[in-house]
């Protein structure tokens, strides 16, 4: 209680006890008393919460300060290490496959592309790490790693690199110089599963187009317009001697709106050639197209190409002819639930011209040394002609592909599908069998996981 409260309860005292009434006032002043005291407990009470408040206060400023100070450590860190703005991404796609013809079911998974690029073994069956960094200049390096299964395993037979690419911005960031080991940018389909609906390939994809250039070139975006081209090699990471010729990769953009948009690209360049031990002249172009809202996608593709001497079967006097070939793609795609997605996909190729012939596919009959000539044609993929008949027309190819595709989780998909690949004529080799046959059934499932 302080002095003033204990002179004025006293001299409230004094004066009840000298009046009459004084009883009354009495009480009033215990009253006024207990009051009193109430109202110190309760500033006493203030202040020392106040205290509290203010220790508090300067903890959790002193925590903030630690706090920040970390903050500063780690992103000086980073940025020393290198790590800032710095993306790793990745999948992992363990395959099961049944190949009728080749009379093999099993899982396929990092298998190397020893025997060659097949269709039925593709790309399927990989373990992805993408590397992406991006500087504070706004220059965009990528590392893809992909054992096996790559654009570099399919180059040499060796490498694992998928794409090691650099992307400088120019005036903008819309206009970029690249270069590097870039992947084939032709068709409506990804290489990669977790944006390829179906596990397999279309047609055009596995034979109508290269896998990667190795070059310099540029990337342009103008409102709905992206432009991309290149001088390059095509599907080799250098020339050999002899061979001082790029070729000329192009491919151009619309969006037209949110849910469609349409795609030109072509390569033009000399490209190997095993009929003539020396590298001739090759074309490719194709458009391609989407269009995808609400449940439906629809996809589609036509491709048309050649290559000076390339068709797979020669004159009797030994002279090669030129290949052509036209193909159409397309795919039909729609959401059952909001998870689950079944999925059509038709492809065909036009190739019966001289034996036939698809980009990649020379060297298969051989002019022997005393004139005579060995014919061949590509039984693993259904290329070429029928030896054991007319072997000047090369086989027209299909493929008809019905599967599912069903989001586990935001990082999780289940594939299955049915293929079956046919042609006009016999050319698909039956291992159990020995025989040729016409067409060809796969079953495929596989797991996409990725992060």
């Amino acid at each position: 209680m302080t002095a003033l409260s204990v002179a004025l309860l006293m001299s409230f005292e004094a004066a009840s006890a000298q009046t009459p009434g004084g009883q009354d006032q009495s009480k009033e002043i215990q009253a006024l008393r207990a009051r009193v005291e109430e109202l110190e407990k309760e500033a006493r009470a203030r202040k020392a919460a106040a205290a509290e408040a203010a220790q508090g206060a300067a903890a959790q400023e002193r925590e903030l300060n630690r706090q920040m100070v970390k903050t500063d450590a780690l992103e000086t860190a980073q940025e020393t290490n290198g790590y800032k703005a710095l993306k790793l991404s990745g999948y992992i796609e363990p395959v099961f496959i049944y190949n009728q013809r080749q009379n093999r079911a099993g899982f396929q998974f990092l298998n190397q592309q020893s025997d060659g690029y097949a269709y039925d073994t593709s790309f399927m069956g990989s373990a992805v790490l993408d590397l992406l960094k991006e500087t504070d200049s706004g220059t965009q390096w990528r590392l893809t790693l992909s054992p096996n299964r790559g654009a570099g395993s399919v180059m040499d037979g060796k490498s694992i690199i998928q794409e090691a690419s650099v992307s400088i911005a120019l005036d903008s960031p819309a206009r970029r110089l690249i270069a590097g080991q870039i992947p084939d940018w032709s068709g409506y389909e990804y290489q990669q599963p977790t944006l390829n609906p179906l596990t397999s390939h279309n047609l055009l994809y596995d034979f109508t187009a290269p896998v990667s250039f190795v070059g310099i070139g540029l990337d342009v975006k103008v409102d709905k317009w992206w432009i991309r081209s290149a001088l390059a090699n095509a599907n080799t990471p250098i020339r050999k001697a002899n061979e001082r010729s790029p070729s000329w990769a192009f491919r151009i953009d619309y969006a037209k709106g949110e849910f469609v948009g349409f795609g030109f690209a072509s390569l033009l360049g000399k490209q190997p050639n095993l009929n003539t031990g020396s590298n001739t002249m090759a074309y490719l172009t194709e458009l391609d197209g989407f269009f995808t809202r609400g449940d439906l996608t629809l996809q589609g593709q036509i491709a048309i190409g050649g290559q000076r001497q390339g068709a797979i079967t020669p004159d009797d006097d030994g002279t090669w002819h030129d290949s052509r070939w036209v193909g159409i793609s397309g795919l039909f795609g729609y959401m059952l639930t909001p998870r689950l997605q079944a999925l059509v996909r038709a492809d065909y190729i036009q190739n019966d011209s001289h034996g036939g012939g698809l980009f990649g596919t020379t060297g298969l009959s051989k002019v022997n040394a005393d004139g005579t000539i060995s014919y061949g044609y590509d039984g693993r993929n259904g290329i070429g002609p029928d030896v054991r008949d007319d072997v000047s027309r090369g086989a027209n190819r299909y493929a008809i592909t019905a599967g599912l595709k069903y989001a586990f989780d935001k990082a999780t998909t289940l594939k299955v599908e049915y293929r079956l690949d046919g042609a006009d004529r016999a050319v698909f080799n039956d291992a159990k069998s020995g025989d040729i046959k016409k067409t060809n059934s796969l079953l495929i499932a596989s797991l996409v996981v990725a992060f």
